[in-house]
């Protein structure tokens, strides 16, 4: 499997969500407008914290795997889930939304 690299120039948006009571800022970045997200910046207003650290951290895996190919849908279903079948935890959340038609 190889990793598609990214154009120098690409489209960004950006959006907020909120998780466990925790203000997250997303941008997400495509090649287009018709193309898909291969990359994920993931911030949270706790600077310093590990929060913050997680958040990063899971945007790049994010990013990682979206650039080698794998479908949201397949990580969509790889998150842990609550009961009612809602994401345990904010990458999860961040991972819904994306799957999200706009």
């Amino acid at each position: 499997m190889n990793r598609v690299p990214l154009p120098n120039r690409r489209m960004h948006e950006a959006f907020r969500f909120s998780h466990w009571g925790q203000s997250y800022i997303v941008g997400v970045g495509r090649a287009n407008s018709a193309a898909p997200i291969t990359e994920v910046f993931l911030n949270c207003a706790k600077s310093g914290e590990q929060s913050q650290t997680l958040a990063r951290d899971s945007a790049v895996l994010l990013s990682l795997a979206l650039q080698y190919g794998v479908p949201l849908e397949v990580i969509g279903h790889a998150i842990t889930r609550d009961s009612d079948g809602k994401p345990a935890g904010p990458i999860g959340t961040l991972v819904d939304l994306m799957e999200e038609p706009a």
